[in-house]
């Protein structure tokens, strides 16, 4: 995330690259208001900023290497070619719930690849600073929506119509389980089978 974000190896990272969660609000009982603030500003920097230095600030390199693809500093390059490519424009976070150097929040995201989807996140208190550490899947999980926003955003990519359509065939005929195994985790043989058989559409996009 300079965003959380899920890339699909297929969109050569534009599709997916943005995954970021991100945040803007929330409270808990637990913890202090100073940690929740920090935690609010981690999520809404790695999800809505479009900066690359959320890639190492507020990431660890485990959300990293979970959300972007490849591991060590091949998934960091990857997240910060991506940035500016954002998981959301913004994001209500809510649910923080903190535990010593440890904590989960739900982000509700607006506009971007998760636009109407509620994102689910841990996070790690690593030498004073809160960083995303676990994207951890989506709370209600609305299909159509995510189609609707793939659709959207491919649609101002010069992404031919065909492979527009092949998506969103590919989504329409998958569960919600299987959507939610191709982002949750670096799963390169569930990303395949989603989004593969549209390869072909996105070769030089």
């Amino acid at each position: 995330m300079g965003k959380v974000r899920l890339t699909a190896a297929v969109t050569a990272s534009a599709l997916l690259a943005a995954l970021a969660l991100a945040a803007c609000g929330g409270g808990s009982d637990n913890g202090s208001s100073a940690d929740e603030d920090q935690i609010t500003q981690a999520i809404t920097a790695a999800a809505t900023s479009g900066d690359p230095s959320a890639c190492t600030k507020y990431q660890t390199i485990h959300f990293t290497q979970q959300t972007s693809g490849g591991t060590g500093q091949a998934a960091i390059r990857s997240c910060e070619k991506g940035a500016q490519d954002t998981a959301a424009d913004s994001i209500d976070v809510t649910d923080v719930e903190v535990d010593g150097d440890h904590a989960t929040a739900l982000g509700k995201a607006t506009g971007s690849t998760f636009d109407g989807q509620t994102l689910k996140v841990a996070l790690v208190k690593e030498n004073g600073q809160w960083r995303l550490d676990d994207f951890q899947g989506f709370q209600d999980f609305d299909k159509d929506a995510m189609i609707a926003a793939f659709e959207k955003q491919l649609s101002t990519e010069n992404v031919p119509q065909q492979g527009i359509d092949c998506l969103k065939q590919q989504f329409q005929a998958a569960s919600d389980q299987q959507i939610e195994s191709t982002f949750v985790g670096n799963n390169p043989q569930a990303e395949n089978q989603l989004f593969g058989p549209c390869a072909k559409y996105f070769q030089g996009q």
